[in-house]
């Protein structure tokens, strides 16, 4: 079967969004449970990259339990300390570097205060947040989203795949700031929404639209994926 690309509308969005809410939703994300709210939001963030959520969470747990659980105690912690208590996330040197650089930022030019970090427009904080050594666009785009709970889109690998697979034209040369456009150009911009519709397509990336032996027989998209009908007939 040949593949079209096509350019998805806002009411193709907004289909697509309802469909893997109904099958998925709602995800409740991001998950405090150890009550560290914003902090632990920001911290789980950059632990999880390159690695599975319970890695980042066994991370968080001895954060907590070692008495890392601010930005101060970051900030004023040594680099192989923190390395060493965050050690279940893997790559800890540099995800200790990274957390100590965040928690300059905040304990130096915004005086340990989040609220002042986070109040100024999306587009000047996710500037902010990506000159921060470490920080790359899904983290910033998480943090935004999720820490300061201000409308961007975070684009990952789910994003990207399910794009790809229902065929769908991206401007530019599918690049991340592309793909975030496709998103944010087509649909209101609604913090809850944002949220929940990133949340289930990671649900979907996850359990059934995987990158190896997808589930397409049981896929909620099926009708309007050329790639899974291909997969299903074949």
């Amino acid at each position: 079967m040949s593949r079209h690309l096509k350019l998805p509308d806002t009411s193709t969005l907004m289909d697509v969004y309802q469909r893997l809410f109904d099958a998925y939703g709602p995800r409740n994300w991001w998950p405090v449970p150890r009550g560290g709210g914003k902090f632990e939001i920001i911290c789980g963030a950059i632990l999880v990259q390159n690695t599975r959520w319970a890695n980042a969470e066994r991370s968080l747990e001895n954060m907590k339990s070692e008495s890392f659980w601010s930005f101060r105690a970051v900030h004023d912690a040594s680099v192989p300390s923190l390395a060493e208590v965050i050690r279940p996330s893997g790559y800890f040197n540099t995800k200790a570097r990274k957390l100590k650089e965040f928690a300059a930022v905040v304990e130096t030019e915004f005086a340990g205060s989040l609220d002042s970090m986070f109040n100024r427009p999306v587009g000047e904080l996710r500037s902010l947040l990506l000159d921060i050594w470490g920080i790359g666009e899904e983290t910033a785009d998480d943090i935004v989203l999720y820490a300061a709970e201000k409308p961007t889109f975070v684009i990952d690998r789910y994003t990207t795949r399910l794009v790809e697979r229902l065929g769908w034209h991206v401007d530019g040369r599918g690049t991340y700031a592309d793909h975030k456009a496709l998103f944010e150009n087509l649909l209101p911009r609604d913090v809850g929404l944002f949220n929940e519709f990133h949340a289930v397509i990671d649900g979907h990336g996850s359990q059934t639209c995987t990158s190896r032996a997808p589930a397409c027989e049981r896929c909620c998209l099926l009708d309007i994926c050329e790639e899974g009908q291909s997969r299903v007939v074949s």
